[in-house]
Parts: C-alpha cells; structure tokens; sequence
C-alpha cells in the first residue's frame, strides 16, 4: 500500500476541531471524501494533483480525525467548516472535488459561496432534493436501503460497535465493480479511523440532516451553478449510475457542465479507476490558476 507524503493539520475552525491533510503548492484544490471514508480515499489523487497544486484533503465534520459533535450535519453548516479552513489558510478561491457526502457539502457551498469557487467536480453524486423526489425509484430503494436504517435512532450505533471491518467491508465489496479492490491493509486503515469514539453516531448523523439538506436545497432548486462543472460516476454503481440518469440530473443542476461515465467502476471511482480520475481532474483542473 502507497500512501503519499502529506502534512497532517488541526485547527480549532466554526467550533470544532478540524483535520487535514495537505500536499504540494501552487492554486489550491481542496478534496472532500465522502461515506465511508475519510481523506485517505484521495491517496491515488494526492501525489499526482500536488504536482501542480496545494492539496488540501479534510476529514469531515463527524468523520475521521475531525470532531464529531452531535449537531451541525447539515450540508450549509458542512460547507461552512470547509469556508472556515478556507479562511484560515488564506484560499480566497479554490477549486473543489467531492465524491459522495463531499459533493453534497460541495454542491451547498458552490451554491452558498459561489464567488469562493472557481470550479467544481461531483463524483457519484445524486443532489439530495433530487434523491428525495425519487422515493418510488425502485433501483434507488433497492440501493439505498442503508439511508433508512441510518436514520433509526441510536440502533445502527449499537450494532455497529465491534463489528466496524465487516460493516465496512460489506460496503467496499459491494460497492465496487472488482469486491476486492481494497486490500486488507487499506480496509485496516479505514476500520482504525470508524473505531474511534463517536464515528458511528457521526456518519449516521450526516445522514440524518436529510431532512434538513432537502430543505435547504428546495431554496435555491432554480438557481443553476454557473462555474464549471464536471460529473463522474461509475457506471456500475447501483445507487447512481444505474439508478439514474446521471448527466440528466446534473444538467439540471449546471450550466456549464462536463461529464464522464467510468466503465467497470462502481461507487469508489477515486479508488478504483484512479488512473482515468486523476486524467480527467488534471485535464479540467489544467487551466485553474489563482
């Protein structure tokens, strides 16, 4: 297993404390993982990007080595922990990368920081109202099974605990087009950092601002991102590529919109197709410049 050199951080940042990673130098491009990982699902992307960038890959509010209160799950108050990082490393304007939960705390902060970003790549992302308006999907309701029991009060806390590698584990495997494309090496990783106190309860709670991330994006549905945009997915992804329409969704979402399905890939694109992410990152990301 490869792990790039980085330089790990902590910051007291909107009332938490904050972990993150950084790499290399140059115009900023910040890397927000999503469930269930943390910024070690950028390992492939780090080395590569900071060629040309400074990197910065946080831990998200409720995720990894960051804290995990138990409000402020919602996708505004998400993004606001990014804009205070943001601010306290002196990035007036960056360009950002989401994959999962990340894109949605980077679809609320393009939408409530438009001026802070230059451009904006969502990977494996279905926005959040348009998953809620699609509850008689019968792909997505087959997928997305894991949404409901997430948001059952304190049970999944309580049969998660001890059981931390084969909950992920069954996540790794079946979300992706090769089951065994995380070593074991790279599974211990991610099983040491969802056993540390109070991780359970803070993915679940991300998830559970469900509610709230629906409203919040009620109020701006009309309201198109203007920077450019680019949209990965896996096309063997159950929950997204096969469930959706991808570049359909999305092109109600953008203006200037870029897509790309990735063959023989499942949900953790960045992990398992990293050669043509990281081509397709370097090329949209060719002409950012601060």
């Amino acid at each position: 297993m490869t792990v790039p050199a980085v330089a790990h951080h902590t910051a007291q940042l909107n009332e938490i404390k904050i972990h993150w990673v950084t790499a290399g130098s140059g115009p900023p491009v910040y890397l927000l993982h999503g469930f269930p990982e943390t910024w070690f699902a950028w390992r492939k992307q780090i080395a590569p990007l900071a060629q040309s960038f400074t990197v910065v890959a946080p831990d998200l509010r409720g995720y990894g080595a960051t804290d995990k209160p138990v409000s402020g799950y919602d996708k505004r108050t998400m993004a606001n922990d990014v804009i205070a990082l943001m601010n306290h490393l002196g990035h007036d304007r960056i360009a950002l990368v989401g994959h999962d939960r990340g894109a949605r705390v980077a679809t609320r902060l393009v939408k409530d920081h438009a001026s802070r970003i230059d451009r904006l790549v969502v990977m494996e992302n279905i926005p959040t109202r348009i998953i809620g308006e699609s509850a008689a999907n019968p792909k997505m309701q087959a997928a997305g099974w894991f949404l409901q029991f997430f948001n059952v009060p304190d049970l999944p806390e309580a049969l998660i605990a001890g059981k931390e590698r084969d909950f992920l584990s069954f996540f790794y495997r079946t979300w992706s087009y090769n089951p065994d494309m995380l070593t074991p090496d790279e599974i211990d990783v991610y099983v040491r950092e969802f056993e540390r106190p109070g991780s359970v309860r803070g993915f679940c709670s991300d998830y559970r601002a469900r509610s709230l991330d629906i409203a919040q994006d009620i109020e701006d549905k009309d309201m198109l991102i203007k920077c450019p945009v680019l949209s990965i997915w896996g096309v063997d992804s159950e929950a997204v590529g096969q469930a959706f329409d991808v570049k359909a969704v999305w092109q109600t979402m953008a203006s200037d919109l870029t897509t790309l399905a990735i063959d023989k890939c499942g949900h953790l694109c960045q992990e398992e197709q990293p050669e043509i992410v990281n081509d397709s990152l370097t090329a949209f990301l060719s002409t950012w410049s601060r």
